[in-house]
């Protein structure tokens, strides 16, 4: 039955996603080369390497990060994080002001077992070499309880945390302390709701825009200080598990990165730029907008769409199962 479904998943996907071309300064999109990056679920341009993307798998590797030269799509650094207990989720990463790294261990798949979750400060190392760096662990609750989340963003002016529940039905942005503590708990309260199945969410470098991912569509955010102000639908390309988007470092483009081997990051105008948004104030954002082959527009949806959104499902519902077992 597996083994059907995964065939029927791979005959929807055929011809429907094509592949970004690689291109020298990567903000055209690159191919992840490192064999050991086979569920790449976080995306940060680095601030002090030009070219330079950090992500880190999902779950089953440990406390590690790769940094990726976009020129070719291989690691040019692994970054061993001690000072950390043993990662379970990991799902996020952002860099906020000082060229502070965060990773957010936030992800629960077992629908709000874990009463705290994880997130790990380090600076971004100047000189990309595979080392080892020591962390900061922040323990974090919700006020309204455990949940699973999959979004970290780090305000680049204020460097204030926020998490984006995974929901859906629509999730809520959580907004961190003014300052996290390393000492007893940090509690993350709801402030405004996310329209949105989250997967991953990103400010752009002036801190004036949001923008949040899921698995079939994005939208964009006024950050409006926080009470965020939609302003339409991404432009979102077709990915078989689209886990990760981040700002390219001149914020002109979004990057948006796929879980797999060999995995994909596309590169999208980003709001403000040409297309880099399509206004859609009464869509669900659950949908694909832009000149890719099988989007939504205007509320209709194209054969291309379903095909993807269900062999996507089907994927997704094997990696779930599998992680459960």
């Amino acid at each position: 039955m597996r083994r059907s479904l995964a065939l029927l998943a791979g005959l929807l996907l055929t011809g429907a996603v094509a592949a970004p071309a690689s291109a020298a300064d990567g903000d055209q999109g690159f191919t992840i080369r490192d064999p050991r990056i086979t569920e790449s679920s976080g995306l940060a341009a680095s601030r002090l390497h030009p070219g330079v993307y950090w992500t880190h798998n999902d779950s089953d590797d440990g406390p590690y990060l790769y940094a990726v030269d976009s020129a070719t799509g291989k690691t040019v650094a692994t970054v061993t994080l001690t000072g950390v207990g043993t990662p379970r989720d990991v799902e996020a990463i952002s860099i906020g002001p000082g060229n502070q790294i965060y990773v957010g261990d936030i992800g629960d798949n077992f629908g709000g077992r874990w009463p705290y979750v994880w997130i790990y400060r380090l600076p971004e190392p100047r000189v990309l070499k595979d080392q080892t760096i020591r962390a900061t662990q922040y323990v974090v609750k919700y006020a309204n309880g455990p949940r699973d989340a999959e979004s970290l963003v780090v305000h680049p002016t204020t460097g204030r945390v926020y998490l984006i529940d995974k929901n859906e039905n629509g999730g809520h942005l959580y907004e961190g302390p003014a300052q996290l503590s390393a000492s007893g708990s940090n509690v993350f309260r709801p402030v405004a709701p996310v329209d949105l199945w989250a997967t991953d969410a990103a400010f752009s470098p002036d801190g004036r825009r949001l923008a949040v991912r899921g698995y079939f569509g994005g939208i964009a955010y006024d950050w409006n200080g926080g009470r965020i102000k939609r302003e339409g639908q991404l432009q979102m390309p077709l990915q078989r598990q689209g886990e990760s988007v981040t700002y390219s470092a001149d914020g002109t483009r979004l990057m948006y990165g796929s879980e797999g081997a060999d995995s994909q990051v596309t590169a999208k105008d980003a709001p403000g730029a040409a297309g880099g948004a399509s206004k859609s104030p009464s869509g669900d954002g659950n949908s694909v907008v832009g000149s890719g082959a099988g989007g939504l527009k205007d509320g209709r949806v194209t054969t291309g769409a379903i095909a993807v959104a269900v062999a996507a499902a089907v994927l997704f519902g094997f990696r779930r199962l599998r992680r459960r077992g």
